[in-house]
């Protein structure tokens, strides 16, 4: 299988991510995304080809010769491209950095069509921690009590889902009817790893409340919790598009807030009120790594004050 008219060594790395190591679509989209790039700019420079025209490279019948000689000089002017003329961000260097050293891995030591991984010394860039971007509890409740319109039902359990449940938005437009067993869903995360959700009362019931009401889904869309107008499911551009609305009949901040950030604002109430602990709201979230958890430990900052001032050793002076 080719994958968007790639070239044949990056179409079987691609093909490789899917059948060997599972990736998920939206995955290797981003894969793809990333490694286009790479290519346009060693194939654009090597042909004296302005910047601004490499957007219309087209990598699929090109020369890989180019990896087999690459140097880790290379790799950084291609940082440094990233960095001085597309103005990337150290977050999104790092990921970019990362879809090059996987790629470079498959090469060396999968395929073995390179002898030497260039990669192996490429660092990458500091990434400043970045407080998570949330709905604080009166706002929260302020959102859900100005849900209004002809999908309010609908909406209002979309809403709900996402700020109790702390799932991602390609998550909660794949959810099934079938997934759903008493208080428990099951979701399918990043890679196509499936986890289990736990559904408290208020979210139960608003589901319960929407499926009561729910039209009969188009033929292929009869599992789909979640269906657009048209009755099939719902896509992710139509929830970005309804929770925006919402959020500004609530007075709330559209460029500020989106559905990603009200899977923010399940973590951080969870870590603020739930008493649960980090291990456990990794868990919740489906990250991989604790460490993409962690920008959550920020906000419970008064709670730690109060843990300290209760120490028992707090009171010798009196």
């Amino acid at each position: 299988m080719n994958f968007y008219d790639a070239p044949p060594l990056l179409s079987n790395y691609l093909n490789y991510l899917k059948s060997i190591k599972g990736k998920s679509k939206n995955t290797i989209n981003e894969y793809f995304y990333d490694l286009r790039l790479f290519y346009r700019y060693f194939l654009g420079t090597s042909q004296k080809i302005n910047f601004e025209d490499f957007e219309e490279i087209n990598i699929s019948e090109s020369s890989e010769d180019f990896l087999k000689n690459l140097k880790i000089q290379d790799l950084h002017s291609y940082i440094t491209y990233l960095d001085e003329y597309r103005k990337i961000n150290n977050k999104t260097k790092s990921r970019k950095i990362a879809s090059i050293k996987s790629f470079f891995k498959y090469l060396h030591s999968v395929i073995e069509v390179i002898d030497s991984n260039p990669t192996l010394k490429l660092e990458s860039p500091k990434s400043s921690v970045r407080h998570p971007v949330y709905l604080d509890l009166e706002k929260a409740r302020r959102l859900l009590n100005n849900i209004e319109g002809r999908n309010k039902i609908r909406d209002e359990a979309i809403i709900m889902v996402f700020l109790n449940c702390g799932v991602r938005l390609s998550e909660l437009v794949s959810i099934d009817i079938s997934k759903i067993s008493g208080d428990n869903l099951t979701v399918i995360g990043k890679g196509n790893k499936e986890r289990t959700v736990y559904l408290n009362d208020v979210t139960k019931k608003s589901i319960d409340k929407y499926l009561e009401k729910r039209p009969k889904a188009l033929r292929g869309h009869e599992d789909a919790l979640f269906l657009s107008n048209r009755k099939k499911r719902i896509s992710p551009k139509a929830v970005q598009h309804l929770v925006e609305k919402h959020l500004k009949n609530a007075g709330l901040d559209t460029d500020k807030y989106s559905p990603h950030k009200l899977r923010h604002t399940a973590a951080t109430l969870m870590y603020q009120y739930g008493d649960v602990d980090i291990r456990a709201l990794q868990s919740i979230l489906g990250h991989e790594n604790i460490a993409t958890t962690q920008i959550y430990t920020h906000v419970n900052e008064e709670r730690l004050k109060k843990a300290v001032d209760k120490n028992p050793l707090n009171d010798l002076d009196k």
